[in-house]
């Protein structure tokens, strides 16, 4: 049923009366830091505004032993975090629910920052300048983390809540294995939909990549650099392996034709060489080199068949070379092991979504494809229920001053309580 437009401007009103207040726990929120392993102190602050709220506030634990055992889960290294996942549970008044259930999903977590010094700012300044409000995890995703909230204040603050279940979820681990959404879904929170917030512009992601870590390591013979011929260099070898990782990546590019969200993109599988380590000293031929990759796969490909593909590749160039014929190259799966997923079109909570994102901007929801990692594929391909992703505007994300508009975060924080309130139902919080 279509909201009264008084509820509608009372809404509207709530929000633009509280922005000032969002905002500036926004730039708390950036203030806080928290990259991979060091989100807890963020995590804390969240738990603690779910409690204060009256939600029923619960911090669940990553178990290694249970994500282990699912294949769509994380591969877990020394370095995933152990910080908790933090649900708040909205439970109705009413026995009988007045709307669908609702997930409102972000992630805390947040990316390294690089050298200090290529920022204009601290990167955890939270400075606002104009339209902007800049930082590490301000776009990605610490404002749309916020906005979740928010948009339930600004039904409460007009005497109104939710009619049905509505689990809000502040996850670590999105950045890196996807594990703590991951731990949500096998501890069985699920819902009718699930909205999550992330930076993409104002627009509804309509298809989203898979994608794989992995680390592959070589090692030589160490010797000095006057013997440099009779040793092997471990460094100039993972090149060669490289080379083949990029030829990979063309084939897999060829197979775009077809993939109707896909096609139009001059690259949608990219394979990135993100992290090398090798050599002890400049004068000894490096004896062992590592890199560190991430590639992407098409929705309809599995993980463990991408997986196949770069062992038979990295095998095949590995024969081009007498040092790795007798060293071959080890590889290790150590992040992500994510297939990607399509949101076919005409779903009702699009619908509703849609209808929210037109009465706060007078246009039509548009649709973009990810060619990045989401934790909307979690619902999506293990729930099977209709995962939307749509969020404020921002730049520079996993870059030097990331920043997010603070007027977007206005009218996304609207489109959610407008999208809430007639998904969900409204009922009045007195009587």
């Amino acid at each position: 049923m279509p909201l009264l437009p008084e509820v509608k401007k009372a809404i509207e009103e709530a929000v633009a009366e509280n922005l000032k207040n969002e905002v500036a726990f926004v730039q708390k929120m950036v203030r806080y830091g928290g990259q991979r392993g060091e989100e807890h102190e963020a995590l804390e602050e969240m738990y603690r505004q779910y409690t204060s709220r009256g939600y029923n506030t619960t911090k669940l634990e990553m178990d290694a032993r249970v994500l282990s055992q699912h294949s769509s889960a994380g591969r877990i290294s020394d370095s995933h975090s152990k910080a908790p996942v933090v649900i708040g549970v909205h439970a109705p008044k009413s026995i009988m629910p007045g709307g669908k259930s609702l997930i409102l999903n972000g992630h805390i977590d947040i990316v390294p920052n690089g050298p200090k010094e290529l920022w204009t700012n601290d990167p955890y300044s939270g400075l606002i300048e104009g339209d902007w409000l800049y930082g590490r995890g301000s776009a990605d995703m610490r404002a749309g983390a916020v906005a979740n909230m928010y948009a339930l204040d600004a039904l409460r603050n007009i005497g109104k809540q939710p009619a049905s279940k509505v689990i809000l979820e502040s996850v670590p681990e999105e950045e890196s294995t996807g594990n703590g959404t991951m731990a949500t879904h096998l501890a069985g929170y699920t819902a009718d939909a699930v909205l999550i917030p992330e930076p993409t512009n104002e627009e509804l992601v309509r298809a989203n990549v898979g994608v794989i870590w992995f680390k592959i390591a070589v090692a030589g013979r160490p010797v000095h650099v006057l013997k440099a011929k009779e040793g092997s260099n471990a460094i100039e070898s993972i090149w060669t392996i490289v080379s083949g990782l990029k030829e990979l990546e063309k084939e897999m590019n060829d197979q775009k034709q077809g993939r109707l969200y896909f096609e139009h993109m001059a690259s949608p599988i990219n394979l990135n060489v993100a992290m090398i380590q090798g050599g002890d000293w400049a004068s000894s031929v490096p004896a062992w080199c590592t890199i560190d990759c991430r590639v992407a796969l098409f929705p309809g490909v599995t993980a463990q068949e991408v997986a196949d593909k770069i062992e038979r590749k990295v095998a095949k160039v590995s024969e081009t070379t007498s040092f790795l014929r007798d060293s071959p190259a080890k590889i290790s799966w150590n992040g992500f092991f994510a297939e990607g997923y399509v949101l076919e079109p005409g779903s009702e909570a699009e619908e509703t979504l849609n209808t929210a994102h037109q009465q706060v901007t007078g246009t039509d929801l548009t649709s973009m494809t990810m060619p990045a990692y989401l934790d909307t594929r979690i619902f999506a391909l293990e729930q099977k229920i209709p995962a939307l992703c749509y969020g404020p505007i921002g730049e520079s994300l996993h870059g030097f001053d990331e920043r997010v508009s603070i007027s977007s975060i206005q009218r996304v924080t609207t489109t959610i309580a407008l999208f809430i309130a007639e998904w969900c139902g409204l009922e009045n919080i007195a009587g």
